[in-house]
């Protein structure tokens, strides 16, 4: 009589340790969603948008709190306005979320790991820099018309005059943003590595990646209210920033020592 051997890994059989594997990312995606939702779900109600269910339904959908942009034809209609405290909300809502699905769809010995990807994300993905590039943003609103008063500009009323003028206006807040956020970026990402070891005991060394990128695109919504204060534009970036952040909650959860 054949004796088959089956040998357990990671405390589940083979079998099992491939369906969790396979339930891992679309349970966190799920969670990490969940929890950036209900945040929103929570900033559009503080910003004055109803939440009832009758009132959604008897409003378009272009005109629900999460797809309505700015039309400067009717300034008066509100948008939700994501600014560096709803941004940190939306984030910590994320990571929570991450860090739930991770705790139920995947093994329990990477869940310190999936700690440690916690700080990462938090720290260095989103506070450190936020925080950089709001400080930049408010130090240039404060000495914009200085600023702009030394730029070059055309004399002359024709379209290439104009668009000289305008481009060349628009100028320092967008360096002032990049540079502000490339250093916000490489600081945090040593912040996290300083406080991971200290915290967790363990000297990490995590290079920046790809995926570190994409909370960002909210800096990119403050490069774009620096040069209108007021646009579709701006408010179209805002609107995909909830998306864009579920990435962190989607990195903390999936995330396993190697």
């Amino acid at each position: 009589m054949a004796i088959h051997q089956i040998t357990s890994f990671n405390g589940y059989y083979p079998n099992q340790q491939q369906n969790r594997d396979k339930y891992l990312k679309p349970g966190v995606i799920l969670t990490s969603a969940l929890g950036v939702g209900t945040a929103l779900a929570v900033i559009a109600k503080k910003q004055g948008f109803s939440l009832s269910p009758s009132a959604i339904k008897k409003t378009p959908v272009k005109d629900w709190a999460v797809f309505r942009l700015y039309d400067k034809k009717h300034p008066d209609k509100k948008t939700i306005e994501l600014e560096e405290k709803e941004i940190i909300s939306l984030a910590a809502a994320s990571v929570a979320g991450g860090l739930t699905g991770g705790a139920i769809f995947d093994d329990k010995k990477h869940f310190k790991s999936k700690l440690r990807e916690s700080v990462n994300q938090i720290l260095g993905n989103v506070l450190v820099p936020v925080a950089c590039v709001g400080g930049a943003s408010r130090l240039y609103k404060a000495n914009k018309e200085k600023i702009l008063a030394v730029m070059p500009q055309l004399n002359g009323t024709g379209k290439f005059a104009k668009n000289f003028n305008k481009i060349i206006k628009v100028i320092p807040g967008s360096v002032a943003t990049i540079v502000s956020l490339g250093i916000g970026i490489l600081a945090g990402n040593k912040v996290s590595n300083f406080i991971n070891e200290k915290m967790f005991h363990k000297k990490v060394e995590r290079n920046i990646k790809g995926t570190d990128f994409a909370p960002h695109v909210d800096d990119l919504g403050m490069a774009v209210s620096l040069m209108a204060d007021k646009s579709k534009g701006a408010s179209f970036i805002q609107r995909i920033v909830p998306l864009f952040l579920c990435v962190l909650g989607i990195e903390v959860g999936t995330h396993r020592d190697r």
